[in-house]
């Protein structure tokens, strides 16, 4: 995250406004991402950006390299850490869960970045990834056109199979997926399905515990 916090700093409010753009597929995402949310527990997302995430679930703390997106969900009532998410400012076993959505891929070390996440959770705590899989006709389209887009430009996009392999290696096990947006964002005119598994949907959740 720290090579593309200051694209992030400089687009802070176009990036939280692709939300509201995106109406259905943003509502499809947390949808996917409700499934695993669990109904107790301190929570944490690492990468919060503006809170459009954390918010909806009740996470009241963050971490965001970028100040300005920090500043966003700051109004939205979150507490963040202007930190990266490979040198966490936590005791071990501190969160019963952990959010990474759309983290990985601007994450410069993600090995590290897992097992830093591993190390703050409580025992059997969960880690819920979100993910764009770069193997699904739509991820194709999106990897084709990373160059040209201002946020996507920095990142490593990953497919599901090698997020999976990262939180074996890092010690996570009980591995869950399902999927969500199997047409193009920009047209959606209703929010989609959650499906379980992964292969065919560009957003992909990935529940995994410790």
């Amino acid at each position: 995250m720290n090579n593309s916090s200051s694209i992030f700093d400089k687009n802070a409010l176009d990036y939280d406004g692709w939300y509201e753009k995106h109406f259905y597929a943003y509502h499809s995402e947390l949808e996917a991402v409700r499934r695993f949310i669990p109904e107790h527990g301190l929570g944490l997302e690492i990468g919060t950006g503006t809170g459009r995430f954390s918010t909806p679930f009740n996470i009241s703390l963050g971490v965001e390299p970028s100040k300005s997106m920090a500043v966003i969900a700051e109004k939205r009532g979150i507490t963040v850490h202007n930190t990266v998410a490979e040198d966490l400012p936590f005791c071990k076993e501190h969160f019963d869960f952990i959010l990474m959505i759309t983290t990985l891929c601007f994450v410069d070390d993600p090995v590290r970045a897992l097992l830093e996440a591993y190390r703050i959770l409580s025992s059997n705590g969960q880690l819920i990834i979100g993910i764009l899989d770069k193997n699904t006709e739509l991820g194709k389209i999106y990897e084709s056109k990373k160059s040209s887009n201002k946020f996507y430009s920095l990142s490593k996009l990953y497919s599901t199979s090698e997020v999976l392999s990262l939180l074996r290696d890092a010690g996570f096990r009980k591995i869950q997926t399902c999927q969500t947006i199997f047409s193009n964002p920009e047209l959606m005119q209703t929010i989609d399905a959650v499906k379980d598994g992964y292969g065919k949907g560009l957003f992909v959740v990935i529940n995994s515990y410790k």
